[in-house]
């Protein structure tokens, strides 16, 4: 069940994180942390990555629902082997939920890292969507490396 206090540190830091920006800034306001790299920006998204799907708070709500649902039964059907792929799972679950929480109650999701890699400006995103990379990345990592062990 560990797994669990992880995906629930992930929503306490993500909407914690996202209460101080609403509650300290103005929308649109940035705070230069590492110039030309890392800002703290006040920002709104009311569709997924990019802006896409604008408006479109049913398809989120039931996507994420049957996301949610579907980690969970999967969480509970791995063996006590796959420790490394729950803690994967866990942090897309935080994230996931951490993303719900602001559709539900704000209709829109607060971002508020902001970075410039390379020239380019990354599009604004906030904890619950880097604990979903990570979750996704970790889970190909180790699926990768499993399949290696299993074709030896």
């Amino acid at each position: 069940m560990w797994y669990y206090l992880i995906a629930l540190f992930v929503i306490a830091l993500d909407q914690l994180t996202k209460w101080i920006v609403v509650q300290k800034m103005e929308y649109g306001e940035s705070i230069t942390v590492i110039e030309n790299f890392f800002y703290i920006t006040s920002h709104r998204n009311r569709g997924a990555a990019w802006g896409i799907l604008e408006g479109k708070m049913w398809f989120f709500y039931l996507i994420t629902i049957i996301v949610i649902g579907a980690i969970i039964v999967y969480i509970q059907k791995l063996g006590k082997k796959e420790a490394r792929l729950k803690v994967a799972l866990a942090f897309m679950l935080g994230g996931a939920i951490g993303n719900f929480i602001d559709r539900l109650i704000r209709k829109e999701v607060v971002d508020f890292i902001d970075t410039y890699i390379f020239s380019y400006n990354y599009p604004i995103f906030n904890i619950a969507d880097s604990a979903l990379v990570i979750g996704v990345i970790l889970v190909c990592v180790f699926t990768l490396f499993d399949g290696k062990k299993e074709s030896k």
